[in-house]
């Protein structure tokens, strides 16, 4: 939760908090690297940063009916995250879960677009996608991320019971995922259970899932029980890390504009 902290958006819940798959399978939870398919894009006659120009691309790649391709369909509606055209990508997963016969590729498809639709804001929706792909119930991948997104999503909705209930859910799914287990962590302490809370983000960073908002979360836990000393450690390694991240978000501006 996504990722993207359901109290507010701008603290670790914005657009990476909600899981999409890499087109092929949801990968390991280590963040949510948005990887589109290359663009057949020539440098030397646009600029590939033009989002305008990488909308008509894709729409392009919008196939007819009687030659749908089901998983390009997905990476386009991926490639569109990747420019933040959140409305193309709702209506491209859609088309992809309509046209799949596979039933892995359409939960997938639903997971994805319930996860546009929660950049948009519309939860309802969105809410309504995670429940049509846990209806499928194809692969334990997608189910799990559909589990915990429809936790970030009712939370949203102001259904905090329901959205601890699934957020429990997904780590039943599936042990290893590290998302769940922040998510899980995070409900737990909104409700008073710090020490439950601490286990479930001592897992996520087991597993891999470390980031600043895991940490921040894990300080906030160990203050809730007394342990000021290692909450300020732990708060102190996040704060450093967000410090990182900024500064090679800086590096990557640069090299973009001197490119």
């Amino acid at each position: 939760m996504t990722d993207d902290d359901p109290r507010d958006r701008d603290a670790g819940h914005g657009q990476d908090d909600h899981p999409f798959s890499e087109g092929e399978g949801f990968d390991d939870p280590d963040g949510f690297d948005l990887d589109p398919p290359e663009l057949s894009v020539d440098p030397s006659e646009v600029d590939p940063i033009d989002s305008r120009v990488l909308t008509e691309l894709l729409d392009e790649r919008q196939l007819g009916t009687e030659d749908v391709d089901v998983e390009e369909l997905v990476e386009v509606g991926l490639s569109y995250i990747e420019i933040n055209r959140y409305e193309q990508a709702t209506e491209t997963f859609e088309r992809a879960a309509q046209f799949a016969d596979d039933d892995r590729v359409e939960q997938e498809a639903r997971v994805n677009k319930g996860a546009a639709h929660a950049e948009l804001e519309e939860y309802d929706a969105a809410i309504g996608a995670y429940r049509e792909a846990l209806d499928i119930d194809a692969d334990p991948d997608h189910t799990a991320s559909a589990e915990t997104n429809l936790a970030y999503a009712l939370w949203e909705s102001g259904r905090s019971e329901q959205a601890l209930e699934h957020a429990e859910r997904a780590v039943e799914r599936d042990q290893r995922f590290g998302q769940g287990w922040y998510n899980r962590g995070f409900f737990l302490l909104e409700r008073g259970l710090a020490e439950d809370a601490l286990d479930s983000f001592d897992n996520a960073l087991r597993l891999g899932f470390r980031n600043a908002e895991v940490l921040e979360e894990k300080a906030r836990a160990l203050e809730e029980v007394g342990e000021d000393e290692r909450a300020e450690e732990v708060a102190e390694e996040a704060r450093e890390m967000r410090e990182e991240a900024e500064e090679e978000l800086v590096r990557d501006r640069q090299r973009a504009r001197n490119s």
